[in-house]
């Protein structure tokens, strides 16, 4: 395996301990694209980084250390391999606490950071292929606690296939209330026929074979374009601007939008969405029309 593990350990549940390694499931360095460094504007000398102390000047690393203000220009240093006395003397294991439903937990409480965990050698893989194929078979995934780079973090385990993927969860503390921010969403009364629309847009729009792989990052693609003429001293030119979006009344652009994705989903060979009746606003119920008609003929 080309890329180094960055933690090994056990994944421990109940009795059953399983040893893994995790490996970081994102690409580092942004995918590839080239790295830029910071230049003076005026000499495009590179800037240089020096961490000064008023009283000594500039300081290496290996003497800065950590500390606390906990009064006016008076500090405590802190050693942060001291937290390491605090904690119980426990095995490095990713503990998990439960196994949950795919939806218990809110996708905005991921951090956005994940890792595969793979099985840590021939005795770990019967293990590792049972748990897998458990919760694959149970549709659940696994509230998890670890202790990683010396802190403690909570973990979300995910089976994806054959493989295990861990996320890294925030904690509720560190999360803005959404309390905080629902009071500049309107109480707005729906329509029912543009709730209908909506919903047979989404339907078209729908794919239930969603394919992430797709979707490309053209970052590194384009800032390796950009240098390439600035180094040939070409001229950089842009593109024509796209018109900007119209502001539509809404039923408009439903129905503009359905039109649209209908079209689309036909050039896939997709089959469309089923068309929505018209409103029955103002006319009878079925039901009531044809007690109407009963009554009458009695």
């Amino acid at each position: 395996m080309a890329s180094r593990a960055v933690w090994s350990g056990f994944i421990q549940f109940s009795l059953v301990s399983v040893p893994v390694k995790a490996y970081t499931a994102a690409v580092s360095g942004g995918g590839g694209a080239p790295s830029l460094n910071q230049l003076h504007k005026d000499c495009n000398s590179r800037i240089q980084y020096k961490k000064t102390c008023p009283i000594h000047g500039e300081v290496p690393n290996d003497q800065i250390v950590s500390g606390y203000q906990f009064a006016d220009g008076q500090y405590v240093v802190i050693d942060t391999d001291e937290l390491q006395k605090l904690r119980p003397k426990a095995a490095k294991s990713i503990n998990i606490a439960a196994f949950v439903k795919h939806d218990a937990i809110d996708a905005s409480a991921f951090s956005g950071k994940s890792y595969y965990l793979l099985p840590d050698g021939p005795v770990a893989q019967r293990p590792y292929a049972l748990l897998v194929r458990a919760m694959n078979e149970q549709k659940r995934n696994a509230f998890a606690q670890v202790v990683m780079s010396g802190r403690d973090k909570i973990m979300l385990l995910r089976p994806l296939g054959k493989l295990m993927m861990m996320s890294e969860l925030n904690y509720a503390q560190d999360m803005k209330p959404r309390a905080e921010f629902e009071g500049d969403v309107a109480d707005v009364e729906v329509e029912a026929n543009e709730l209908k629309l909506a919903k047979t847009l989404t339907d078209t729009l729908a794919d239930d074979k969603f394919d992430l792989s797709e979707y490309k990052d053209n970052y590194a693609e384009q800032l390796t374009k950009l240098i390439e003429l600035k180094v040939e001293g070409k001229e950089v030119v842009a593109p024509p601007d796209e018109p900007a979006p119209q502001i539509m009344n809404l039923m408009d652009a439903l129905q503009k939008s359905l039109a649209d994705a209908k079209a689309k989903s036909a050039a896939r060979g997709k089959k469309p969405a089923m068309i929505l009746a018209p409103s029955t606003a103002g006319k009878k119920p079925a039901a009531a029309a044809a007690a109407t008609r009963k009554r009458k003929t009695s």
